[in-house]
């Protein structure tokens, strides 16, 4: 009678992880629906800012090392890419919307539809592009045995990343300093989250966009 304990156990946990994934696509699709107006305007914006795409698709690395296109309103010039993967202070390829969109995050909120696709839940550490993943691979085999997300503590942060760099080496900044101790912050709230920890992440990323 005691001989499907492990069993009933890994049951009830992939019960849990269902419901999990289940309210967070209910939420991404709710909020989808609620903020259409906004994203209307947001790409209405773009385009007539300066006539190019609105959207722009970045290769991320996602749950098992799955490589995914996230998906942010553009707020950068066309091609910014080439000359670089990180934004740094005073960045001139920002658009005048892009300003706008990074101050408040507004950029981030297409990833509403990566949780809906299951490329993405709300709250997880953030998917990075596979040089970085490569680099602390470790780290990221731990990390990424779950989804990645739109907010965790670490993303609370250093939400204003942009600003830390010092001109100069911006890539050499973030992979020595910034990007070890978000990986610190990811992996410590990884091992003690828990549903209501996850919806305090969440309050504190909504209040943060009006600070």
């Amino acid at each position: 009678m005691y001989g499907n304990t492990g069993t009933d156990r890994l049951s009830l946990r992939d019960s849990v992880t269902e419901m999990h994934r289940a309210f967070t696509v209910v939420c991404a699709a709710v909020g989808l629906v609620l903020l259409s107006p906004l994203l209307v305007a947001i790409a209405v914006a773009i385009k007539w800012d300066d006539g190019g795409p609105v959207f722009y698709s970045q290769r991320r690395v996602g749950q098992g090392f799955r490589v995914f296109l996230l998906l942010k309103f553009r707020s950068m010039v066309v091609n910014a890419d080439k000359a670089g993967l990180l934004t740094s202070p005073q960045d001139s390829r920002l658009t005048r919307i892009g300003l706008f969109l990074r101050k408040y995050k507004l950029d981030e909120l297409p990833q509403l539809w990566n949780v809906c696709r299951g490329d993405m839940q709300l709250v997880g550490s953030r998917p990075e592009v596979e040089r970085y993943v490569e680099m602390f691979r470790d780290q990221y085999a731990s990390l990424l045995n779950q989804l990645p997300g739109i907010t965790d503590p670490a993303s609370l942060a250093y939400r204003c990343e942009d600003k830390i760099f010092i001109v100069g080496s911006v890539e050499q900044q973030y992979v020595s300093k910034i990007l070890p101790d978000k990986l610190r912050l990811s992996l410590e709230y990884q091992r003690r989250r828990t549903f209501l920890s996850d919806l305090r992440v969440l309050v504190s990323t909504v209040l943060g966009l009006t600070a």
